[in-house]
């Protein structure tokens, strides 16, 4: 029997490509591991500095969060803005933005502001690269910010620091364009998921955040799940599994409610269109301003502690007022003042040039609206509101995903971040609800609508005018490659390019076979590490494994190499002898030849009967 189970597995076993599915999957557990590593290091400096800085220096000990604030919680309210702290607190954030000013403007200025954005932006205008210095300057800048009562999250630091590891681990192995934009998303997707523990969460939000519309890079789905996993093991098993927040044991099982969660969906909506022009409205005031770059967040920095004078609740990250609100601690007027207050702290801190994310600020402004609404909706109407302090965690969602475009993302990770998913229902419509009525207000600047105005994409949805047309027919635009000896050393080579065209060059070996490929990218990349040069070999650049077209493939598929690869450039080899380069053919010219077919197509369709 077991004899004939094996024979029945054999031929499938001999027909899985074990070698397409088991690079993919050994790179994303690297990555989490890599990423979940960095967010343990980041929790713990971010909380030993805040604790130096707020707690022992300023005196200043906001509400806690998770399971350690139930027993604080009990008996005790927060019905005033009132809190302990020396009389110095509004200088610490001051601190902080000296030090991310120093660091972001003097080493890494795309590590200004929250992250995330920098990471869209790399994914579809870079080729998913960032340099590698950005991950270290990132986190020091943002523990600098974030510890020293900043009004920012976690979520855009750890984004843009595993997004920047998957990109440097990408580039070391000398992974294409495509391949790096998955690692960069697997890193994101390792950060978040273990920051925030919410692994699948953490991988829906690394796939979704890039585009406005309700779209998916679904080819980083399987490699941001894996890292996501990787990630949270890691971090769960060194920091503990219990979810971020604690909450009451809230049902749904009231449909006439939906009423009231729509309601608040419309909030949601109105109050995150605020928080953004406010974010980038203080943002461009801050630019305008002709004053040193380096020192604006600290300028930042001092005006959120004048506000902190007043309203103590903005500084930090603000989780703790979501438990209070979460067990119904926080009067009415109290939720309503700190979520206006959160807006500005968030934009004063992060706008300014400061270092941190805008998750764990939104969730705040979010659940303190949601908290309001609810407390309010039960005075007028106290027969229909069962549990107002369910609207907290649903205005965290809400709140959230009509300012970042994600819906499907959102709601998860709320639910992974409180372990509550019995308010499903009600936290799908109010998403829903919060990102229809303003679809394109957003808090990242750089996602773009669709895949389709992706540079990212370029070429993929392209290739039906291209049907019928072969690459000999552009022969005649071809480009002479200049083919480059394998034993040839890097002065060499460079001398030989100084005067070629183009930016690729194949690889041969003594019988003009092509061996491999290098771009002027991978000369850039060694020259940056300080090599001997005569003893840098053209063999070594070259990558193998060549991706290549022949003169009677279709441009569709020559497009989608190109694109799926992220190309520039592909070889055109003999069909008889796949070595043998015969030209070399560029993006550009498919491009032009695209455009030009779309414009006949464009003239036949004006005038289908060929009328004058």
């Amino acid at each position: 029997m077991f004899a004939t189970f094996i024979d029945t597995i054999k031929p499938l076993w001999q027909k899985f490509n074990w070698r397409s599915l088991t690079r993919p999957v050994v790179l994303s557990v690297l990555v989490g591991l890599v990423t979940g590593s960095a967010a343990v290091l980041f929790y713990f400096a971010a909380n030993n500095i805040e604790d130096l800085f707020l707690h022992h220096l300023a005196g200043y000990k906001p509400p806690q969060e998770g399971a350690a604030a139930i027993v604080q919680l009990a008996g005790n309210s927060i019905d005033s803005l009132a809190m302990e702290h020396r009389w110095f607190l509004f200088l610490i954030p001051v601190i902080g933005g000296l030090i991310s000013g120093y660091l972001v403007f003097k080493f890494a200025p795309e590590a200004e502001g929250h992250g995330t954005d920098a990471a869209i932006d790399a994914f579809h205008n870079k080729g998913g690269q960032i340099r590698g210095r950005v991950p270290i300057i990132k986190g020091l800048a943002s523990i600098a910010t974030i510890g020293t009562g900043g009004s920012a999250g976690r979520e855009g630091p750890i984004a843009q620091i595993g997004a920047g590891f998957g990109s440097f681990i990408a580039a070391k192995l000398k992974l294409s364009a495509a391949d790096r934009r998955v690692l960069l998303l697997a890193g994101m997707a390792g950060g978040i998921g273990a920051t925030f523990r919410a692994p699948l969460g953490g991988a829906l939000f690394a796939v979704e955040v890039l585009y406005k519309n309700p779209e998916f890079e679904n080819e980083g789905l399987i490699p941001a799940i894996i890292s996501s996993i990787v990630a949270f093991s890691l971090f769960g098993a060194t920091t503990g599994w219990q979810p971020l927040l604690e909450t009451p044991h809230f049902i749904f099982e009231h449909p006439s409610e939906l009423i009231f969660f729509a309601l608040l969906g419309l909030l949601c909506a109105g109050l995150g269109k605020l928080y953004v022009d406010c974010f980038y409205g203080v943002q461009k005031l801050f630019k305008l301003w002709d004053f040193p770059t380096m020192l604006k967040p600290a300028v930042g920095g001092l005006i959120l502690g004048l506000l902190a004078m007043v309203v103590p609740q903005v500084l930090g990250s603000g989780y703790g007022m979501v438990q209070a609100a979460l067990y119904g601690k926080v009067a009415l007027w109290v939720m309503m003042l700190v979520a206006l207050a959160k807006i500005l702290a968030t934009s004063l801190t992060i706008s300014s040039g400061g270092s941190g994310g805008v998750f764990a600020p939104s969730l705040v402004i979010g659940a303190m609206l949601g908290g309001a609404f609810g407390a309010f909706a039960e005075i007028l109407f106290p027969a229909l509101i069962h549990d107002p302090r369910a609207y907290v965690l649903i205005g965290m969602a809400g709140f959230f995903a009509g300012v970042s475009n994600t819906p499907i993302a959102t709601l998860i990770m709320v639910s992974e971040l409180t372990g509550n998913y019995a308010l499903l229902a009600p936290l799908m419509l109010v998403c829903v609800v919060a990102m229809i009525i303003f679809p394109r207000n957003s808090i990242y600047n750089k996602q773009l609508n669709g895949r389709m105005d992706s540079p990212a994409h370029l070429g993929e949805f392209i290739v039906d005018v291209l049907e019928g047309i072969n690459v000999a027919d552009l022969a005649d635009q071809g480009r002479r490659p200049t083919l480059i000896p394998e034993d040839l050393n890097l002065p060499n080579i460079l001398e030989r390019i100084a005067t070629a065209e183009g930016a690729y060059y194949p690889v041969v070996n003594e019988q003009r076979q092509m061996v491999a490929i290098f771009s002027v990218n991978d000369i850039r990349r060694i020259l940056a590490e300080d090599l001997p040069p005569n003893l840098v070999l053209a063999g070594d650049i070259g990558i193998p494994g060549v991706i290549t077209t022949t003169p009677d493939e279709p441009l569709t598929e020559v497009m989608r190499k190109l694109s799926s690869r992220g190309l520039e450039e592909i070889p055109v080899v003999d069909p008889e002898d796949p070595k043998n380069v015969l030209y070399m053919l560029t993006r550009r010219v498919v491009l032009a030849r695209y455009a030009s077919e779309l414009e006949k197509k464009k003239e036949d369709f004006a005038d289908p009967l060929g009328a004058s």
